[in-house]
């Protein structure tokens, strides 16, 4: 008798609750950050100077990214939370109207009416509110909002992209610290989006919306 092997395999979906934030803050960390140092430098200000600033628009950088992804990302996970809370209350007072809608998604698709009906049964058996969820809201553990997740990797994506060009204070002579910072500051940049292309399971770093037929390349 043949024994089937299980193995677990591991979707690049289970990152979209880090990554999306992870790439957002890195990316204005090192923007914002090499701003304010080439518009502080530019100043004629000391080397000494142009660091203090850095480090300071590191630190309320980091600071304002987790505290605006935390607010953003929470107010998503309360809309699911609201709308789990109402398919709950329609289970609860209208089981069969909700039993024909999961069945209908199944039909629609591509299942024969017979079996989306069987299916919704085994279904809703086992857990109804996470079929609905799955199926008619869209909401699944993979991808559900995680606030303190993506505050935290918002701020320290947001630090380390900051500490990239504020680097060049001490590597670049100050005499050309303000090109340098904005030199490194594009390949910093070009880095990030090929380290995100690579976790988001790309091949390579050119993006695009659209294959030459012109189905969307992310159903491809």
């Amino acid at each position: 008798m043949t024994r089937l092997r299980l193995h677990k395999e591991r979707h690049l979906v289970s990152r979209i609750g880090w990554l999306r934030a992870a790439v957002l803050g890195a990316n204005d960390g090192i923007v914002s950050t090499a701003s304010l140092i080439v518009g502080v430098a530019s100043a004629s200000a000391q080397a000494s100077d142009v660091l203090v600033a850095g480090i300071a628009g590191l630190v309320a950088g980091a600071m304002s990214m987790a505290a605006g992804e935390y607010v953003s990302v929470s107010s998503q996970a309360d809309t699911e939370q609201a709308e789990l809370a109402r398919e709950r209350a329609e289970l609860s007072s209208q089981p069969e109207l909700e039993h024909q809608e999961l069945a209908n998604i199944y039909i629609r698709r591509g299942l024969a009416p017979r079996l989306a009906r069987e299916v919704a049964d085994q279904l809703m058996a086992k857990d109804a509110l996470g079929s609905h969820a799955r199926d008619e809201l869209g909401i699944s553990e993979a991808t559900t909002a995680r606030p303190i997740q993506a505050a935290l990797a918002s701020a320290a994506s947001f630090a380390l992209g900051a500490f990239l060009p504020l680097s060049m204070v001490f590597l670049a002579p100050e005499a050309f610290l303000v090109i340098g910072v904005s030199l490194a500051s594009l390949v910093f940049l070009g880095v990030l989006g090929a380290i995100g292309a690579k976790a988001g399971g790309r091949l390579c770093c050119v993006r695009h919306c659209a294959s030459p037929s012109g189905v969307p390349s992310r159903w491809r």
